[in-house]
């Protein structure tokens, strides 16, 4: 038998997406995706940069061993281990009494969302949210055909509760989405908030939470009760957990609207190797959620440090700062990268966000950031004396 090299050329390779046939609302659109470039300090996705202690480590080995001996049967479609192992978890962090058919789970929390525009949203039916914020959720609500209503925040980025109400109101959206603590700004909405958008709203809230933890502001889990038929809360285990490459979303809400979820869901969508691995994870919450203090900290001192060299830095309860303001944002992100630090340019014009990282990146960063201030940013934004070195 002759032994066969790889293709020099992939096979198809002369097609284009141009020429497929696929839907006219996807042709000229992006695919979602950070850089992601070998630098030394590496602060644009939001990762938590705590390693997995060496106990967590050993047990999720031990724990995909076992599982392993029967990878040659599907694993529990509807994973209620892993479920009841949420539901006690969350109910300990937010206050709020849960039980298993209150939580669902997927693969991260883009596929738990895409799983509630799949029930509730989809064609002749809208989701509105308030911009700027989560860049996935645009694509998800194409991605189910279903029609985006961005509204604007306000300057400082907070939503303007009375304001959405009226615009909920004349727009009557299947689905309404509010992100808390938002991304890329940073800012928590309060229940009382949450509340005059909920009673406002004919349809489902989703309440993306996914940097909860980071906050101190109470979860809007505590509404389910009171909103049955419209709280969705959103939540993953890739940013306080430090488990972003296991893959674990998940929500609570009321258990019919789990029932719904169940109508979409793909079988066995959920794998066993995910959810022995994420139910270790949560065995070690305290410690794993030990480094969230730590980087509310590291975010407290950069925020002061950014402020003193002539920075706008947007106040936070997530583990990213948005901070500006430049003349050109784009050019900015360039002389931090050239400086080995990689943020994001999340298209907000003037301003770039940085994760929190550990203190060492963190000091690559404001160092970075005292260098650039001296040119970068606008007059408005720089300070009226020369002496950029407070903080």
């Amino acid at each position: 038998m002759t032994s066969q090299k790889p293709a020099d050329r992939a096979p198809g390779a002369a097609l284009r997406l141009a020429s497929l046939p696929i839907r006219d609302d996807l042709r000229g659109a992006s695919p979602y995706g950070a850089p992601q470039l070998d630098v030394p300090y590496r602060l644009n996705t939001n990762e938590n940069p705590h390693a997995p202690t060496p106990a967590l480590v050993a047990e999720v080995t031990e724990a995909v061993r076992a599982a392993a001996a029967d990878l040659n049967r599907y694993p529990d479609r509807d994973a209620v281990e892993l479920r009841a192992d949420l539901a006690a978890y969350l109910s300990r962090q937010t206050g709020t009494p849960l039980t298993t058919e209150n939580l669902w789970a997927a693969n991260g929390s883009n596929e738990v969302l895409q799983q509630l525009l799949q029930v509730f949203g989809g064609p002749g039916r809208t989701a509105l949210g308030f911009v700027p914020s989560y860049s996935v959720h645009p694509i998800l609500v194409s991605g189910t055909q279903t029609r985006w209503l961005p509204t604007p925040r306000r300057d400082d980025f907070t939503i303007d509760a009375e304001r959405a109400a009226a615009v909920i109101a004349e727009q009557r959206p299947d689905v309404v989405f509010v992100t808390s603590p938002n991304n890329p700004t940073g800012h928590s909405i309060a229940l009382d908030e949450l509340r005059t958008i909920l009673d406002a709203s004919p349809g489902v809230v989703i309440v993306d939470e996914a940097y909860a933890e980071f906050s101190s502001a109470p979860s809007a889990v505590s509404l389910i009760d009171e909103y049955p038929s419209r709280v969705v809360v959103s939540r993953t285990m890739s940013k306080a957990f430090a488990f972003a490459g296991g893959r674990l979303g998940y929500l609570a809400a009321a258990p019919a609207v789990i029932e719904a979820l169940l109508l979409v869901r793909l079988p066995y969508h959920l794998s066993v190797l995910t959810q022995v691995a994420a139910r270790a994870a949560l065995r070690h919450a305290e410690e794993t959620l030990g480094s969230v203090a730590a980087l509310v900290a590291e975010r407290e001192r950069v925020c002061e440090a950014l402020a003193g060299y002539g920075y706008r830095v947007v106040p936070s309860d997530a583990n990213f700062v948005l901070f500006g303001r430049f003349d050109d944002a784009a050019a900015a992100w360039q002389l931090f990268l050239d400086r080995g630090v990689l943020v994001r340019d999340v298209g907000i014009e003037a301003h770039l966000r940085t994760t929190i990282g550990l203190p060492e990146e963190n000091d690559a960063f404001l160092a970075a950031a005292r260098a650039i201030a001296a040119t970068a940013l606008t007059d408005a934004a720089r300070p009226a004396d020369s002496d950029n070195d407070r903080g």
